[in-house]
């Protein structure tokens, strides 16, 4: 019984100490969240188009602590409105706020005025100058239809 227990101790001993010449290793991030695109109607060019149910905004993040490594945020439509016209006039801004939610970076897209069935934007590896909140936001026509943010902590 005592051999057992000794051993056991041992183990343990032997692996912490494994551990202690590690050292603690970096700890690396990464986020990914959806949020519906509601419907709504606008107008290109006097043609009134429709985006209905079924269209989801993306965005991912990968990173560590305030270096974000990659970053992307785009459209997937399925069902009915995989099969509408897109989105026309469209573009994807990326920011940046602090924990106080004031924003002090901004990253604007360019406005695509083709329509796209998936509009998709990466944005460049960057380091951030506070913690706080990641977010993206897709705009159609100048207006913004869908938001996606991830909160960017220690």
């Amino acid at each position: 019984m005592i051999s057992k227990q000794l051993s056991r101790l041992v183990t343990a001993v032997v692996a912490s100490g494994a551990l202690a010449l590690v050292g603690p290793q970096p700890a690396y991030a990464g986020a990914m969240g959806s949020t519906p695109v509601q419907t709504f109607e606008y107008s290109v060019g006097g043609a009134s188009l429709k985006i209905p149910t079924g269209c989801f905004f993306t965005h991912v993040i990968r990173g560590q602590g305030r270096k974000i490594s990659y970053q992307n945020a785009g459209v997937d439509c399925g069902f009915v409105a995989a099969l509408g016209s897109g989105f026309c006039n469209w573009r994807i801004d990326f920011t940046y706020k602090d924990t106080n939610n004031r924003t002090y970076r901004a990253s604007r897209g360019r406005t695509h005025p083709e329509c796209k069935k998936d509009p998709m934007r990466s944005n460049a590896p960057q380091r951030l100058a506070h913690f706080g909140k990641a977010c993206t936001h897709l705009l159609v026509s100048g207006v913004r239809r869908a938001s996606q943010c991830h909160h960017i902590t220690k």
